[in-house]
């Protein structure tokens, strides 16, 4: 027997036997239109709508997450939020400024200041030691798990290639532009995401999206027409060095924005769910490809055997060398683990948004720390940069809002049916 519980709108949710080992648990399965979305169990504060149906029965999962985790309170949910949103901009603008710390004080490899981007990925291995796995594919044939596994590999492997190359561009764009030119023009990967988003994920472009693309678009156009040449010369950097890192940090940006959509691409065509432990092992294995794709490229460029010399020549000695690549190392991956975070917790949109909070910090930062000028084409800049980001995190705020509304009032006035 179907209990179908029918209300206004086009909601209607189904409880059925989830498996022979549990007789009283069912699953529920909410359809809209012509598409069925199994209920996650992501905890949101606004989703006291679904605790209220949820009452009297009993719902598992196909996840081995901690049940604990998906009952948060209010409080316990912003704390959680605001913890990885920390996480995130400490690590980011502290991997950013060590990075410049490293060729200031001397150093040269571009491949190793690539590869420490993503070399300390075994660290992410002990939050998946506390989030296993899920165990939901004991119906799959063999075969059917030997497809998916060939084709998981191959994304993963995919990724893994682009991450290093989006990370490499990034390296040349910081090694040819002053910090605080560098983090005004990483904001323009808020416009390649919208772009993106709506050519492969489908996502609409509304007037606000479109009004964030077009002021991230003269923001990044400042900078890029802007001659700083008192830093370019002070730092022995040509004109064309000074265009080379523009045009590679705007590459690095579409780059990573590209690799954001083809991720969310990979969540719903391929994995089918996003729990904490699908995004964190994405992470871990596309770092694992692109650290191995680093380290290939660090020998076979020669810069390897040329490591020791640089070591010896950086001006602040060896040990603050060996340090300075090991905390840009750490301060990557607790970035990771705050992007991760906030993956699971919100969503991968909320994550890239809030990546570019670190916008109005590095380049003050790099003023204080690096003596860099802050004239007025890059506050002019800044400002225009931080409107379009506005502008991007209230259209995200209207489309969080505005199926929670709907469901409260799909949900006022419900019909039951029963069939057998």
């Amino acid at each position: 027997m179907v209990i179908s519980y029918r209300f206004r709108g086009s909601f209607y949710f189904t409880p059925s036997k989830c498996s022979d080992n549990s007789d009283s648990s069912f699953a529920i399965q909410i359809s809209m239109a012509d598409r069925e979305i199994e209920a996650s169990p992501r905890y949101h504060p606004d989703n006291d709508v679904k605790e209220s149906i949820a009452v009297g029965v009993s719902t598992t999962t196909d996840e081995d997450e901690p049940s604990s985790l998906f009952q948060l309170s209010r409080w316990r949910w912003w704390f959680l939020v605001v913890i990885n949103i920390a996480l995130l901009l400490m690590g980011q603008s502290g991997a950013v400024l060590l990075g410049r710390f490293y060729f200031d004080q001397g150093g040269e490899s571009i491949w190793m200041a690539t590869l420490v981007q993503t070399i300390a990925f075994p660290i992410l291995f002990f939050p998946l030691f506390f989030f296993p796995h899920p165990k939901n594919l004991s119906n799959t044939t063999h075969l059917t798990m030997h497809s998916y596994t060939l084709t998981l590999i191959m994304v993963y492997f995919l990724l893994g290639i682009l991450l290093a190359g989006d990370n490499m561009m990034y390296t040349i764009g910081l090694l040819y532009l002053p910090v605080s030119t560098y983090s005004l023009i990483c904001a323009s990967q808020l416009a390649f995401n919208a772009i993106f988003s709506f050519l492969i994920n489908a996502e609409k472009l509304t007037m606000l999206i479109l009004n964030s693309v077009i002021l991230l678009t003269i923001s990044a156009s400042l900078i890029a027409l802007h001659s700083d040449s008192s830093e370019d010369n002070t730092k022995n950097v040509t004109k064309n060095k000074h265009m080379v890192g523009i045009w590679c940090t705007l590459g690095a940006s579409a780059g990573y924005a590209l690799l954001l959509c083809l991720m969310q691409l990979t969540f719903e065509r391929v994995l089918k769910r996003e729990t904490f432990s699908v995004v964190l092992e994405m992470q871990i294995w596309t770092s694992f490809v692109a650290s191995c794709v680093c380290i290939v490229g660090l020998f076979a460029s020669g810069e390897g055997k040329g490591l020791e010399d640089e070591m010896r020549r950086f001006k602040a000695g060896r040990e603050v060398y060996m340090l300075t690549l090991v905390g840009t190392a750490l301060a990557w991956q607790i970035c990771s683990v705050g992007v991760v975070g906030l993956i699971y917790l919100v969503s991968s949109l909320f994550s890239n948004v809030m990546s570019m909070l670190s916008l109005p910090l590095v380049p003050v930062a790099a003023v204080l720390l690096y003596r860099e000028q802050m004239d007025g084409v890059k506050i002019v800049a800044m400002l225009l940069a931080i409107l379009g980001f506005s502008s991007y995190i209230y259209q995200n705020y209207l489309d969080e809002n505005k199926p929670k509304e709907t469901a409260i009032l799909a949900i006022d006035t419900p019909e039951t049916s029963i069939s057998g």
